[in-house]
């Protein structure tokens, strides 16, 4: 059951494109198109490409691209139905009452219910004789009542069924409660014992940027392994795309976000007034992480633990996050190991300090680089030097470069111009080694597209595609923009002359659509097709935007599968342009 093509179309109509993805991408026009960076991948120079004449979108870094559903579909994490429910809440237009399956919102919606029940018994206990001991836990690490409201905090009783006795008295079954990780099953085989995942410990809410209680964290009251439980992948939660605390802390950053290790460095900074601190929830941070916090942030500054373990998660997060275009910041801490001790020390008087002296990312890499070595011995300025050339060769503006370039040489009483060169060539040398890194990365790439099933067939690369295959994607992109000229060669062209299984199902929606008098533009093939699919179907689009779009062009197109079903050989791959490749053809009556 589908969504009615009506409703869909008036909610293109009312909703430009812009307007759904300016909340999310910095747009600038360029011409009759509008460009941003990358929401989907980590990018500095913008390839996101919004085209408002079809109210379509695509990416020419990443491949990514649709419509406005697709869109929401991708940025929010949601399925069909909820990204049009929240797109016609935008529209100010009432969702049908049936005629689409919902099944898997409803479930998504339990989910969120479920874990929001969950979050209001966990914090009821802070408040009952059983939680009295984590009360005083909280109060005497400084968290107050007001700041125990502000991050939902609770607790988990020390009981295996605690939770579970009360969410299946609210209504909750076993299973939807264990698909939530909110319970755990017995490894006894055939069992159907259920058991609270969470025990004797503080209980944070992990919560969305539109209020949903996702996930939990539990730690652990005083000491003891492992000290922090947390909710395994569902659903409506992956770890690796959520910020913790970002939902307070993107209204009131001034474009700057603190970003720490744990819930509780955060919770103790937002106590101290730094309500602009986020975490990446214990993982090392990931790009789909990285790419959130630069949809509300400009600059980011690491405040994470000052043990070898989280310099190294320093190291990490300043590679994901050089591939943004962010300003970053590195804080020395110092007087503790991470925030929450340096603020329950010295309070927030020492934070504000050190977030004052934060190093930029070049004067972190310097000072890591420095402490390696003697500089009292030549050998060791040596060594410190050539490691502080690498980070020259990194940088891409040559002011900064001659700044940094002028320190060094006062630093080790060695000539700038000596150091210039040396840069000069060690950039050459990471040139090299990042082209031949691209060119081994599209070698795998290209290799895992010739040999995986994927959708059907081995997807060849783009520049080596056998002639039939080019025939068909040309077929689809001048169909998408010009559906008349199906009519005309439907008793030529058939699913059955389509080599590649997603081309023949692509035809195949197209044909049924058409026949039955249906649109086929992107929204209206958005709620047929996944997410991946709509990114394929988008990529053809956009190559039909450029073709010529030509009755006589189609034709030529059909004739290629035509001549290869009678032929049936294998033409061999060629690396052939659109328009080098349209030159090869033989016209009809040539055959």
């Amino acid at each position: 059951m589908a969504i009615a093509d009506s409703f869909l179309q008036e909610l293109r109509e009312r909703l430009d494109i812009e307007s759904v993805v300016s909340p999310y991408v910095t747009l600038k026009r360029r011409g009759r198109l509008m460009v941003g960076l990358c929401p989907f991948h980590n990018e500095k120079t913008p390839s996101f490409t919004l085209y408002p004449e079809t109210e379509s979108f695509f990416c020419f870094g990443c491949n990514t691209g649709g419509e406005i559903i697709t869109f929401i579909r991708l940025i929010e994490n949601l399925d069909f139905v909820e990204a049009v429910k929240l797109l016609a809440q935008q529209a100010g237009m009432q969702m049908p009452e049936d005629g689409y399956d919902d099944s898997l919102s409803k479930k998504r919606q339990r989910m969120l219910s479920a874990n929001r029940e969950a979050a209001k018994f966990f914090h009821s206990n802070l408040n009952a004789p059983l939680g009295q001991e984590a009360l005083e836990y909280l109060e005497n690490r400084g968290i107050s009542k007001p700041l125990i409201k502000r991050f939902g905090l609770g607790f988990a009783p020390d009981s295996w069924d605690a939770l579970l006795d009360h969410m299946r008295g609210r209504g909750y079954s076993a299973s939807e409660l264990h698909e939530a990780n909110l319970v755990r099953k017995s490894s006894k085989s055939g069992s159907d014992h259920y058991y609270d995942s969470f025990k004797n410990r503080i209980m944070i809410p992990i919560i969305d940027l539109r209020g949903n209680v996702v996930a939990f964290g539990g730690r652990i009251l005083g000491q003891g392994i492992p000290k922090y439980v947390n909710t395994s992948d569902t659903l409506i939660y992956k770890k690796s795309n959520v910020v913790f605390a970002l939902n307070l802390a993107k209204n009131k950053n001034d474009g700057k976000l603190i970003l720490t290790e744990g819930y509780m460095d955060v919770i103790a900074l937002h106590r101290g007034g730094f309500e602009n601190s986020v975490a990446c929830l214990g993982t090392a941070l990931t790009n789909e992480q990285a790419r959130l916090l630069a949809r509300y942030a400009k600059e980011i500054i690491l405040a994470y633990d000052s043990d070898e373990a989280g310099q190294r998660a320093t190291q990490k997060a300043l590679e994901v996050l050089g591939k943004t275009g962010l300003k970053i910041r590195v804080l020395k801490l110092s007087g503790g190991k991470d925030p929450d001790e340096i603020i329950n020390k010295y309070g927030p008087g020492r934070i504000q300090a050190l977030l004052d002296g934060a190093d930029n990312e070049t004067e972190y890499r310097f000072s890591r680089a420095r402490v390696k070595y003697d500089l009292n011995t030549p050998d060791g300025r040596l060594g410190y030097l050539n490691e502080a050339v690498k980070v020259l060769a990194d940088l891409n503006s040559p002011v900064e470069l001659d700044i940094y370039a002028s320190e060094l040489s006062k630093e080790l009483s060695v000539a700038k111009e000596a150091i210039l060169a040396q840069v000069k060539s060690q950039s050459g040398r990471q040139k090299y080694e990042r082209k031949k890194q691209r060119e081994k990365e599209l070698y795998k790439s290209a290799k895992k597209g010739l040999t995986s099933a994927g959708r059907g067939r081995a997807r060849l690369p783009a520049n080596c595609e056998a002639k039939e295959i080019k025939a068909e994607e040309i077929i689809i992109s001048i169909l998408l923009h010009n559906p008349d000229f199906y009519r005309k060669f439907k008793d030529r062209l058939g699913a059955e002359l389509f080599s590649d299984e997603f081309h023949k199902r692509i035809y195949s929606l197209i044909a049924e659509r058409i026949e039955a008098d249906k649109n086929i533009d992107l929204t209206s093939l958005s709620q047929e097709l996944s997410n991946q699919e709509m990114t394929d179907l988008s990529s053809l689009f956009v190559k039909g935007q450029d073709l010529s779009n030509t009755l006589a062009q189609y034709g030529d197109c059909v004739s290629v599968l035509e001549k290869a079903k009678r032929d049936s050989t294998i033409i061999e791959p060629g690396k052939l342009s659109n328009e080098e490749f349209l030159k090869l053809f033989e016209k009809p009556n040539n055959e």
